[in-house]
């Protein structure tokens, strides 16, 4: 077995360890109040469920830098992903030098998201993102479009925090502590993404290099109760794998990223 290989091992048997601590933790209540102000938050008071959060655009910058996962115009990322059943496709991720004002009134960074297959397009996606005064990185929506042969399928996925009850989520934490749980995107019915943070003391190898103190996660989602992700992401890199461990087969790794100074 691989390193990279090892490492999925270890990493499932800790999320399944833990899954049963964590279903708990993942599921939110929509009568719970309102969480008062992003720059209040800390570790146990991160969004949940369908939880409602009352955010100051004053306390937001589109200037990313978590340590997780920074974001600066020009940055990209390359990955293959794995479907598990033979299919092999190629995502590109970039961040713009562009912002967005979403419907909340949080200006947020457009980062640019690619999927193609033997040169087809597959997915294009444009997601937003901003920082707390926490640091906290929250996700804001995103406006994708699924194709095939080379005509738009679907618009599905598409979400915007303050439309149609959508509520903003973490894409990371500021502080991310093993046990904190947190919802990542909320459209009801729609998407309806959970985190849980297993670890920030991993060793993870993909072929981009090997990285070690990295932030392990455990994704979930009450729309597909099976599907259980688990995602790694370098210090001062970003996401560098994905892999599931439920509900389906298949990874992402990341194959190169490239950061402007």
């Amino acid at each position: 077995m691989t390193a990279a290989g090892d490492v999925r091992r270890r990493a499932a048997v800790a999320a399944l360890i833990l899954a049963g601590a964590s279903v708990a933790a993942c599921t939110g209540d929509a009568a719970t109040p309102a969480v008062p102000s992003a720059a209040q938050h800390d570790a146990a008071a991160l969004p949940t469920g369908s939880q409602p959060v009352d955010l100051d655009p004053a306390d937001f910058t589109v200037d990313i830098t978590n340590r997780w996962w920074p974001m600066k115009p020009g940055d990209q990322w390359k990955y293959e992903e794995d479907d598990g059943q033979g299919g092999v496709q190629q995502v590109e991720v970039t961040v713009l030098d562009r912002t967005r004002k979403v419907a909340n009134g949080i200006e947020a960074r457009v980062v640019h998201d690619v999927v193609s297959e033997d040169g087809n397009l597959v997915e294009d996606t444009h997601d937003w993102y901003a920082q707390d005064a926490d640091g906290n990185v929250w996700y804001l929506g995103e406006q994708t479009a699924e194709y095939e042969n080379g005509k738009v399928a679907s618009t599905e996925g598409s979400w915007e925090a303050g439309v149609n009850g959508a509520q903003p989520g973490i894409a990371i934490p500021a502080d991310p502590r093993a046990g904190t749980s947190y919802r990542q995107e909320y459209l009801k019915g729609h998407a309806e993404d959970d985190g849980f943070i297993l670890s920030a003391d991993e060793k993870v190898q993909v072929p981009a290099g090997k990285f070690t103190g990295a932030l392990l996660t455990r994704d979930t989602t009450p729309l597909e109760p099976d599907l259980v992700e688990l995602k790694f992401y370098a210090p001062d890199v970003g996401p560098v794998m994905e892999v599931a461990v439920s509900g389906e087969a298949g990874r992402q790794v990341l194959l190169q990223s490239t950061r402007t100074d």
